[in-house]
């Protein structure tokens, strides 16, 4: 259904994501708000590798809830409060989508909302 836009006249991408992607105008479309490293009893997971994949089990918990799955991402936008955390970041991501490949954005930022928090991941998905 989602139509992954990779063009030979633009820089390809830097790891494993799609340039743009493309989802049918019938599509229904969930926007996910930011998701951290915090599990469903509140506590923060410990470290950025925990906390990377405890946000996305949200994400994915979330999609489930809609019916959809990591196939359905059309877009993600990812803030890290360390740059030396992108390849850790770049290779739990790859295993937590299990190949999907939505559009991506990565941004290295001074702080979130809680100063113990170093990821936060939001999304977009859509399916029919």
């Amino acid at each position: 259904m989602l139509k992954y836009r990779n063009t030979k006249t633009a820089p390809p991408p830097f790891s494993n994501y799609s340039l743009a992607v493309e989802a049918p105008g019938n599509a229904r479309w969930l926007h996910i708000s930011g998701q951290v490293g915090v599990a469903q009893d509140g506590t923060t997971a410990d470290g950025p590798e925990a906390q990377m994949e405890q946000a996305w089990r949200n994400i994915l918990a979330i999609l489930e809830e809609a019916d959809m799955s990591a196939g359905d991402l059309v877009k993600v936008t990812v803030f890290l409060t360390r740059s030396e955390d992108t390849p850790l970041y770049r290779n739990v991501r790859d295993r937590m989508l299990q190949g999907a490949e939505p559009a991506s954005t990565l941004l290295i930022v001074s702080g979130l909302a809680s100063p113990d928090w170093l990821v936060e991941i939001e999304a977009v998905a859509a399916a029919e």
